[in-house]
């Protein structure tokens, strides 16, 4: 019986040009980077971890409960990632995070922030979540970053709901930190039998949830997480800076669905690269609304269509027009370190965005819009914007 966690990294391993061996596979992504941070830490000591609010929290809780301390910079107006131009306001940093936000790859910025996190002796660790099996690459073909992350979890790309992926880059210029995390996701288990039955039931547990009154689907769902039978896609916990369970391998179901979705990646890309595309046309220089230049100028297949709306009350106009339509739209990244922390003391944020004037601006009225829809849905989702925005307007 062939390894299905081998035939997945071999999978990753194929659409990214890269070596099965140094793809590695957990249950979630988060346990990834949590690992890769506490090595850090271990190795080097405490330090700072450049990175960005305009993100979900589980993105920083991984830092958070490694020990290091994320310095959240500014990000990029046109990448929606951290500007390289702020890097230098960091002081001893061991690591700086490049975000493929809602899966935009822009090869020149990410080269240039690679280079300066080298500068400074740090790592680069990619955050791939919303564009599993893609990795960014220099104008000479190498790869940018020295950790690649890969989502299969919840709203991500492909309907698996659970299961990471961690690329390390064989050429990595601390050759201690790399054999050291190597060795600690080597050596991970698959989660006990009462987590891998949450894991399988999860959707089942959401459509019933989805059913109920929100009050007592919240009384449900709190029974159901204390007995350990669901397993949220953002638990309380990871709500104050914490990353929920040990670092796992995925579950035997886990890694099969991954394989399988792997499968119909091609396809579903293809299908969003055209939506996107439909919209960069449909929505360039519409009124009211910004759009990323790499949504506009080289339309990829993104997770979601990203649109930042003048306010917040004209988002929540969009998203209520649309969801009255039939169509799921999200108000990623409000609030910022989305869905917004419990404790914000954990992550070293006290709401002050002084000297962060892109990501004050962005985390007001942005809008995600469906990619996984056909070219007749897209023209019909921009007519209904467009249709508020200038209801708005007048």
């Amino acid at each position: 019986m062939p390894d299905v966690s081998q035939l997945v990294r071999e999978d990753l391993a194929r659409r990214t040009a890269t070596r099965p061996e140094d793809w590695f596979l957990t249950l979630k992504a988060r346990h990834a980077m949590l690992i890769a941070f506490q090595e850090m830490r271990r190795l080097a000591g405490e330090g700072q971890v450049v990175t960005q609010l305009l993100t979900c929290c589980t993105a920083v809780d991984p830092i958070v409960a490694a020990g290091l301390t994320p310095h959240y910079a500014d990000v990029d107006e046109k990448t929606l990632s951290v500007d390289a131009v702020s890097v230098g306001a960091a002081r001893d940093v061991r690591c700086v995070v490049l975000q493929h936000t809602f899966g935009m790859v822009s090869p020149e910025a990410d080269r240039r922030l690679a280079s300066a996190a080298h500068s400074l002796g740090a790592v680069v660790l990619e955050d791939c979540a919303h564009c599993v099996g893609t990795i960014s690459r220099d104008p000479d073909g190498e790869p940018v970053a020295d950790i690649s992350v890969h989502s299969f979890g919840v709203e991500k790309m492909l309907p698996t709901q659970f299961g990471g992926a961690i690329w390390l880059n064989p050429a990595m210029r601390d050759g201690e930190l790399r054999q050291a995390i190597a060795a600690r996701l080597s050596a991970l288990t698959p989660p006990d039998d009462t987590l891998a039955h949450a894991i399988r039931t999860y959707l089942d547990r959401i459509r019933i949830l989805s059913r109920l009154p929100k009050g007592a689907a919240r009384k449900l769902r709190a029974r159901w997480e204390a007995k350990g039978s669901f397993e949220p896609a953002v638990s309380d916990a990871e709500r104050r800076g914490e990353v929920s369970h040990e670092p796992m391998a995925p579950s035997a179901w886990a890694a099969e669905r991954m394989l399988a979705a792997l499968g119909s990646l091609d396809e579903s890309r293809a299908q969003r690269r055209e939506a996107v595309s439909a919209y960069a046309e449909l929505l360039a220089g519409i009124e009211g609304a910004y759009v990323p230049a790499p949504a506009l100028e080289r339309p990829d297949a993104l997770l979601e269509f990203p649109i930042f709306l003048k306010d917040d009350a004209s988002a929540d106009a969009v998203i209520s027009a649309l969801g009255a339509a039939g169509y799921y739209a999200v108000p990623w990244y409000r609030p910022l370190l989305y869905p917004g922390p419990l404790d914000a003391s954990a992550y070293g944020f006290d709401g002050d965005l002084d000297g962060l004037p892109v990501t004050a601006r962005l985390s007001q009225g942005p809008v995600g819009l469906p990619t996984d829809v056909t070219l007749e849905q897209v023209r019909e989702i921009v007519g209904l914007v467009s249709g508020v925005l200038g209801e708005r307007s007048s």
